[in-house]
């Protein structure tokens, strides 16, 4: 249900911005493919794996369903070279084929777009590491897991490069930067140990003191991305497009961040003051 959610709210969102631009937007722009939607069916097909792949136990996790995530997660990778060149379907209407490759209207996949191919594969590859974090295991040596899990993200991102630099070439097409199975083993390993990283300043470090900016943001998350693409992209963009100096961009960052800070407290209060009406309400 979360990810039909989430999906349905990625199309709200393009109708909105057609609303909002209707005069210089193409409607073609309704039905170009992008994160809210791609992660709304990420979510239904990491549900549909979790059921196919899952025990009778609901707090058991085994070994399958963390290969199963890995092993999704780099075909996906491995197939998406080919899905946006040699193999696109083009027999499909753009609308759909934009799901696959990102064409959208134009004759190529776009690399600013967010198709199934390669954007799925980080949710799988995301699913795995939860799974993993979820095992006896972690959960009997949460910290030596996660000294695993970072140490095999060095490997992985060691590996991505050796790979990226040997003769063997398997693709017709070879574009690193935007369809490469390596460049995606390079991203995940970077994002792990960032996720490692997390977890070592959380336990030991001063991440859960005080207020947490970056917390506070992920309990708002979805109302911060929504909002902030309007100041950052859209209409209301509160720096000129294309004509910023450095220190021009550092400045928009700064007050994007505050701003969007100050938004998710206000949410978060809110919600809270709500709950305590409807609590009262319910004692009364």
């Amino acid at each position: 249900m979360r990810g039909a959610q989430i999906f349905g709210l990625g199309l709200l969102f393009r109708i909105q911005e057609y609303l909002i631009g209707y005069r210089w937007v193409p409607w073609t722009d309704i039905l170009r493919v992008d994160v809210l939607n791609i992660l709304g069916i990420s979510i239904m097909l990491m549900g549909i794996f979790a059921w196919i792949t899952g025990n009778n136990s609901e707090d058991k996790i085994d070994s399958r369903q963390i290969a199963g995530g890995i092993s999704v997660a780099a075909l996906i990778a491995t197939i998406t070279p080919l899905v946006w060149t040699t193999h696109r379907l083009r027999f499909l209407p753009w609308p759909i084929e934009s799901y696959f490759d990102g064409v959208h209207i134009f004759a190529e996949p776009q690399s600013w777009l967010f198709p199934i191919f390669p954007w799925t594969a980080f949710a799988f590859a995301g699913l795995a590491v939860g799974f993993y974090l979820f095992s006896d295991f972690a959960k009997r040596q949460t910290a030596l897991a996660f000294l695993f899990l970072g140490a095999a993200a060095i490997f992985a991102g060691i590996v991505s490069m050796i790979l990226d630099r040997s003769a063997v070439k398997l693709y017709p097409v070879y574009d690193y930067w935007h369809t490469s199975p390596n460049y995606f083993l390079l991203r995940c390993a970077l994002l792990i140990i960032i996720l490692c990283l997390a977890y070592f300043w959380c336990r030991w470090g001063a991440g859960e003191k005080g207020f947490s900016p970056l917390i506070q943001l992920g309990r708002t998350s979805l109302l911060v991305y929504w909002v902030h693409i309007e100041f950052v992209y859209g209409l209301l963009s509160i720096l000129p497009k294309k004509r910023c100096s450095i220190p021009l961009a550092t400045v928009g960052l700064v007050i994007i961040f505050v701003s969007m800070v100050a938004l998710s407290l206000a949410r978060t209060s809110w919600k809270l003051k709500a709950s305590r009406k409807r609590s009262g309400a319910v004692a009364g």
